[in-house]
């Protein structure tokens, strides 16, 4: 940048002091302190503006990275969790004296027949559930089963009027 020294602003002071006139100097002055400081928050904001694309980018960088790591860890465990359930269904094949793997269609069938039934749910309409508390417990203590409106229940505990 250009360095200003107390010389060099010296020196042209004494000329806008010639060149404008005392009269008209301050608001000269005035207005040009008024576009620095706005050059001055337009370079900064400018300055902002490439360091967030900076960090942008580095943040897309990392994102790359850990997307590539996470999907390396899923198929490693996805091959793990095969390669375990292979074994266990080569010894569990041993074990129980099916000599073939469960690929064939006579070792597979048998093994189906021989597991237990799988477990259902018994579709119960879960909106239709009912408080522990029974309805004639609730009458007698006079507890409230129903909702009432604001303008209902006005209407319900206001005394009667009296007719004169």
């Amino acid at each position: 940048m250009i360095d200003f020294g107390f010389d060099k602003l010296a020196l042209i002071g004494a000329v806008a002091l010639i060149v404008i006139g005392p009269e008209k100097l301050p608001k000269v002055a005035r207005t040009v302190g008024h576009l620095v400081g706005k050059a001055q928050r337009y370079v900064a904001d400018v300055k902002a503006e490439v360091n967030r694309s900076i960090e942008l980018d580095e943040l897309k960088k990392m994102k790359t990275q850990f997307e590539d790591a996470a999907r390396n860890v899923e198929q490693s465990v996805n091959q793990e969790l095969h390669d375990t359930s292979r074994d266990l269904e080569q010894s569990w094949n041993q074990a129980t004296g099916f000599g073939g793997s469960g690929t064939d269609g006579s070792g597979s069938s048998s093994t189906l027949e021989s597991l237990p039934p799988q477990y259902q749910h018994p579709r119960k309409n879960w909106r239709l559930k009912r408080g522990a508390t029974p309805q004639w417990y609730k009458q007698r203590n006079g507890v409230r089963t129903r909702a009432q409106s604001g303008a209902a229940r006005v209407a319900r505990f206001r005394p009667p009027r009296a007719s004169s």
